[in-house]
């Protein structure tokens, strides 16, 4: 034991034996620091050797309950950052990222429009678009759909549409031949393939004798397009920009101006600088207001799974609690012989919060390698669990997606493992004071 308590830790010895009467002070090993003999009794209490099994079988349940509480933390979020990431993808490679609008969806005098959000820096390329509500029918199916008159020659410089054909290409729709591309759903739920002709029918009617007569104009179904999400793949036509203005009456005037940024996380500042250089009766909406509803919900949904899957973690913690007030049950026996050998009270705290510590550190390292392991591998881990159980996850006519996404950042990992960590500390606190507090005389009276 003479390394474990060397003589130059003690302090308050006396030389000389003490005067009749007086008490001598027990000495106390002054330990600003860990010293090594607290790492060494901290590590060895977290095994039981003989007496005492359960302790151990405690301490291994609340590293694993660490491990998993951190696991699930950081997959959760890896998932939900791949749902935003692969959403806004989808998104933006079939909408412009910025639009350009006029009071009652007619923009006459659009030329110069197009000429001025295509002079600001940060726009890569900007064309005209004319958008409309109308209905498809073939056969005896109807559908409604959204309809975009665009310029195919254009509009490949703005959205990634072109690269999303299934079957044709956008460049097959031309002006004057009342050409149509469809979306896969679309074609799928109406029954019509490549050259078939179908009905587009428009809200804006005709007055007749008898009333008034949607307008009706037959189409050529000249491609199928596949984007993944579907509100696109099931609503979305595209035809030739002079179709649609012939379509719904517009003459030479437009629905607005699109556009393509180097930058799309710039997109709310551009939009901002561009409304300061339009006309009152023009607006100027980015993809992010387009889509606010959706991302704010994205945002609150991952604070308040984070919150939530922090009280596997919590619970764990508890575990760590629970593990070291056992602990210090039992082994009041040695604490109460290391204070007479002169341990101070900080150095008994110090023990157990090693103990807890440790417990807390192999169960996050192990949470956090799992979780980083399952994360970069759930498009593996996933198929094969629904193809193993027969099951599906994601139904593609529920959620926009189909597959299950992952974007791991460590800046989350490392927070999530530093949370954990703090937390296991914490637990540690009351028990390890607990055993501080133990007196000597009380603990070895029975012993």
């Amino acid at each position: 034991m003479r390394w474990l308590f060397p003589h130059r830790m003690l302090r308050n010895t006396v030389s000389k034996p003490p005067p009749c009467g007086t008490l001598t002070p027990v000495p106390t090993i002054d330990s600003p620091i860990l010293q090594p003999y607290e790492l060494f009794i901290g590590l060895r209490y977290t095994r039981a050797k003989r007496r005492n099994h359960f302790i151990s079988f405690i301490s291994l349940i609340s590293m694993l309950g660490m491990g998993l509480g951190v696991m699930a933390l950081i997959v959760v979020l890896s998932v939900m950052n791949g749902f935003q990431k692969e959403i806004r993808a989808r998104m933006l490679g079939a909408s412009p990222h910025l639009e350009v609008v006029a009071d009652g969806g007619r923009l006459h005098d659009w030329q110069a429009v197009l000429d001025k959000v295509a002079q600001h820096p940060q726009v890569a390329a900007a064309a005209p678009y004319v958008a409309g509500q109308g209905m498809l029918s073939f056969g005896q199916s109807v559908q409604g759909v959204m309809v975009r008159g665009i310029d195919p020659q254009q509009e490949t410089a703005i959205t990634g549409l072109s690269g999303k054909m299934k079957v044709g290409a956008l460049n097959d729709l031309r002006g004057g031949e009342f050409t149509i591309v469809i979306g896969s759903d679309l074609a799928r739920a109406l029954g019509v393939k490549v050259n078939d002709k179908i009905m587009l029918i428009a809200p804006q009617g005709q007055i007749t004798p008898a009333g008034m007569m949607p307008r009706l104009k037959q189409f050529r179904v000249a491609g199928i397009f596949e984007i993944g999400m579907a509100p696109y793949d099931n609503s979305l036509a595209l035809i030739h920009l002079n179709d649609a203005q012939k379509l719904f009456q517009l003459g030479d005037a437009v629905s607005g101006i699109s556009a393509k940024l180097h930058d799309i996380d710039l997109a709310p500042r551009v939009a901002s600088e561009l409304q300061g250089l339009l006309p009152p009766d023009l607006y100027a909406n980015d993809w992010t207001h387009q889509n606010s509803n959706y991302f704010r919900a994205v945002q609150m949904e991952k604070k308040m799974m984070f919150i939530i899957l922090s009280l596997i973690v919590a619970v764990a913690a508890f575990n760590i609690v629970s593990t070291l007030v056992m602990a210090v049950t039992d082994k009041q026996a040695d604490i109460a012989i290391l204070r007479t050998l002169g341990a101070s009270p900080r150095s008994i705290m110090k023990i157990f919060i090693v103990q807890g510590v440790v417990i807390g550190i192999i169960g996050t390292l192990l949470g956090s390698l799992g979780g980083i392991v399952l994360a970069l591998n759930l498009d593996v881990v996933v198929p094969f669990i629904e193809r193993l159980f027969g099951v599906q996850f994601l139904a593609k006519d529920v959620y926009y997606i189909t597959e299950l996404p992952s974007d791991l950042r460590y800046r989350e990992v490392a927070l999530v493992a530093s949370m954990s960590f703090l937390i296991s500390l914490l637990a540690t606190l009351y028990p390890s004071y607990r055993a501080s507090q133990t007196q000597p005389a009380e603990a070895l009276r029975y012993e």
